[in-house]
């Protein structure tokens, strides 16, 4: 049986250097943080409520009869001429408390 191009028994050992020397690092970034006293890597804040008033808030419907979706702004159904089988598929994520 023919060994598969491209590999060879170093490939083992140069993948095993390479997680000892990520995971020695990781434990450098660890000691790091423990003597100056800070936590894991920097989050962003949040964004305030009054921001996220501004993000836009899309309903996405679809019709059966029509085959096809629809994006609106407003929780009404959408009006349009023929049937009224609207189905609300998503509604926007609600504010978290």
């Amino acid at each position: 049986m023919a060994r598969r191009p491209g590999m060879y028994r170093g490939d083992r050992r140069r993948k095993e250097e390479a997680r000892k020397a990520k995971q020695e690092a990781k434990r450098q970034r660890r000691l790091e943080r423990k003597e100056s006293g800070t936590s894991g890597p920097e989050m962003e804040a949040l964004p305030d409520a009054t921001q996220q008033a501004d993000v836009p808030v899309d309903y996405v419907w679809f019709s059966p009869s029509r085959n096809r979706t629809l994006t609106t702004r407003t929780a009404a159904r959408p009006v349009t001429d023929g049937s009224d089988d609207w189905i609300l598929l998503t509604e926007p994520p609600k504010p978290s408390a």
